[in-house]
């Protein structure tokens, strides 16, 4: 199973039209928001995707009421972090901060997301892969990238867009 990663798109919605394009492309077969999509106009534009969107809320998902009406209406899974799920035979903790996995991020979580940083990582231990896809809000010109992760290999792949 091959899933995206997307983060901070703080609203921007030329990068998430291109985003949806990108994903819908590559034929992934779910795809996880870590967080900071800021209003639901952009959840609408998400709503083009051809695969299940899920996701954490960020520091700067403040319109909530409107963000949970979006999810609701688009049929999304959203949840305040840290969000744990078990696809694939892997378990997959998300959050939004990566200061969020302090007493969260357990030896059986395989693969464990997230954004709020603006910055590509990936890190791989005896236990775990942490993945970061980076930035996706237009702030840093030509850093905007979304991920792609196998969960079979937990191999990733970031494109640059």
């Amino acid at each position: 199973m091959r899933i995206g990663v997307v983060s901070d798109t703080h609203n921007n919605l030329k990068n998430v039209t291109r985003i949806v394009e990108l994903f819908n492309a590559a034929r992934v077969e779910r795809i996880i928001h870590t967080g900071d999509i800021t209003q639901a106009k952009t959840l609408d534009v998400f709503a083009h995707l051809d695969a299940q969107l899920f996701g954490v809320f960020g520091n700067n998902d403040q319109e909530r009421g409107a963000l949970e009406d979006a999810i609701t209406r688009h049929g999304f899974t959203f949840r305040d972090p840290p969000f744990e799920l078990s696809w694939h035979e892997r378990r997959i903790i998300v959050v939004h901060d990566p200061l969020e996995f302090n007493g969260s991020l357990a030896s059986h979580h395989q693969l464990a997301l997230h954004g709020h940083t603006h910055l590509h990582r990936l890190e791989r231990n005896a236990h775990h892969t942490i993945f970061n896809p980076g930035e996706c809000a237009g702030h840093m010109t030509g850093y905007n990238a979304i991920g792609i992760v196998d969960l079979t290999t937990l191999e990733s792949e970031l494109i640059k867009f």
